[in-house]
């Protein structure tokens, strides 16, 4: 920033000096005339110099080194549209950004980043592309830095400033489902990069959308050996576990996908996740206790408002393993009747409404009552289905943004010389544009995640029938084999009694119907198999 306002501010001094001297003369005057006006006059040619664009730009860059972005903004934003600065606009829209970014007008200051960058002409490319970086970040937005990133050739760039290109570029092929092409860019984002933990857990992806599982696990491995020492709940740490259980459970590797899921500390947010993930990994390894016991806590009060109907199929399918008829029953009469009317809801909802800011509106008040801990009232769709919607991961994101874009328009307008000026009309047009496209595109990502879940419901009905029938097959064929007295072999971990658990540490409370929120993740189930 010194060396820049430095050039600047020298240029602007040649461009004063070369003002005053082309300054015309006007007509002569009379001595007499002179000698009566020549204070005022001599004033008025002092204002005249005072107010060139050239030490106007002076003032604004001393501002600048002074550290007094709140005048030299307004300033400089002026100054940037001004015909005599063609040449040296981006260099001045380069550092209205980074004054705007001072000030945490990030929204703002990003719109100056994106004008250099797609320009691509100026030596402030690489400076904007990072500081846009920073700004998309805080604003949990990226679309204008994917869209100026789509603007740059890397060819362009110096050899140590090519990584936060791969990278941003890498995000883009991976969201366009070009995993290959994503995971060779991620690859190449160097060790000393401030991307490259990020790069890693992204390449990991990649490999796994591209079922390089070995590649992914590489990957995550060094993720994780970089977060030695951060505490247990640290994201960066967190993710790669679970990062690392997937990724076996993905080569079928049950036993290791379940030592990492173990890993996932209670208290952080992906635990919940881990939890119902590592149920399949249980009833893949045949261990059928564990499964039950997993999914005694999915199903407590604790989550009654999470949406799982895979959980409850998942249960049925275990009691459906070890001939536990009734229960199996039980548990798929508890599907259809959750999920169901949730089912119905949905279908109304989608059939009969269009509007994205009618979307926007529901979801908001569901964002509401999860943020604020409001009583669950108002909503048309039933509160699990509203925020399973707010759980995906666009959609949450638009809403920080949402929330980032409300925090800088009341940090702009506490700014009284930048509010009132042209650079703050502009400013909170851009914000209310934003604010306004925003709402529209969360409405349309709820109304498309709506329509998925329909759908995903459907499939799990389905499914739900298919174990039904299965159920009646088994109470068919158990019935025969009693009248025949025939036992059959079943491989199942029921050899474990309560005295296991009670040898090796656990205390042990027969379950009464009441939850305890200390002992989520700790129940055992201790039935035994009853396949004859």
């Amino acid at each position: 920033m010194k060396k820049i306002t430095t050039v600047l501010l020298t240029m602007a001094v040649s461009l004063a000096a070369a003002t005053s001297a082309a300054a015309p003369t006007g007509r002569k005057s009379s001595p007499r005339t002179i000698n009566r006006s020549a204070p005022a006059a001599a004033a008025a040619t002092a204002r005249s110099a005072a107010n060139t664009p050239a030490n106007q730009l002076t003032q604004a860059l001393a501002l600048v080194r002074q550290g007094n972005c709140l005048q030299a903004s307004p300033m400089l934003y002026s100054l940037s549209r001004r015909p005599e600065f063609a040449t040296e606009r981006m260099q001045i829209k380069y550092i209205l950004g980074s004054c705007l970014m001072g000030l945490k007008l990030n929204q703002i200051s990003a719109f100056q980043f994106v004008d250099v960058v797609r320009r691509g002409d100026s030596k402030y490319v690489r400076q904007s592309l990072e500081k846009l970086s920073i700004a998309a970040d805080q604003l949990g937005d990226d679309t204008l830095l994917n869209y100026a990133i789509s603007k740059v050739r890397v060819d362009e760039f110096p050899n140590d400033q090519k990584d936060i290109v791969y990278f941003r570029l890498g995000e883009i092929k991976l969201k366009n489902n070009e995993a290959p092409a994503a995971a060779q860019l991620f690859a190449q984002v160097p060790p000393n990069s401030r991307y490259h933990a990020a790069a890693l857990y992204k390449r990991g992806l990649s490999d796994l959308e591209s079922n390089h599982v070995s590649e992914a696990i590489k990957s995550f491995n060094e993720l994780l050996a970089s977060r030695n020492g951060a505490p247990v709940t640290d994201p960066t740490r967190v993710q790669a576990l679970i990062a690392l259980a997937r990724s076996y459970y993905q080569a079928q590797d049950w036993e290791k996908s379940l030592e990492y899921y173990r890993e996932i500390p209670r208290d952080s947010e992906l635990w919940h996740d881990s939890v119902f993930e590592s149920t399949w990994a249980n009833l893949r390894a045949a261990k059928f206790r564990s499964t039950l016991g997993l999914l005694q806590t999915i199903h407590s009060s604790f989550y009654e408002d999470y949406y799982v109907p895979e959980s409850l199929l998942v249960r049925s399918i275990v009691y459906l393993y070890i001939c536990k008829f009734e229960e199996t029953e039980k548990t798929l009469n508890l599907f259809e009747k959750t999920y169901q009317p949730a089912a119905d809801s949905i279908g109304r909802f989608v059939e009969t409404i269009r509007d994205p800011n009618y979307y926007f509106a529901e979801i908001e008040k569901a964002y509401s009552i999860r943020r604020e801990k409001k009583p669950i009232t108002g909503l048309k769709l039933p509160y699990m289905i509203a925020r399973q919607v707010l759980e995906e991961g666009d959609v949450k994101r638009a809403f920080s943004y949402i929330r980032a874009l409300n925090e800088e328009r009341l940090r702009l307008e506490s700014y009284g010389p930048i509010a009132r000026s042209p650079l703050g009309v502009y400013a909170l047009k851009v914000l209310a544009n934003r604010y306004k496209n925003t709402k529209i595109t969360i409405g349309e990502m709820a109304r498309a995640h709506l329509i998925a879940l329909k759908t995903d419901i459907r499939e799990l009905f389905e499914q739900a029938s298919f174990i039904r029938y299965e159920t009646i097959n088994g109470q068919k064929e158990s019935l025969k084999k009693k009248i025949a007295e025939k036992e059959v072999e079943t491989q199942i971990d029921d050899q474990i009694d309560r005295t296991f658990y009670v040898q090796n540490g656990y205390e042990y409370w027969p379950f009464d119907g009441e939850y305890w929120i200390d002992e989520l993740g700790n129940y055992h189930y201790l039935g035994k198999q009853s396949c004859k």
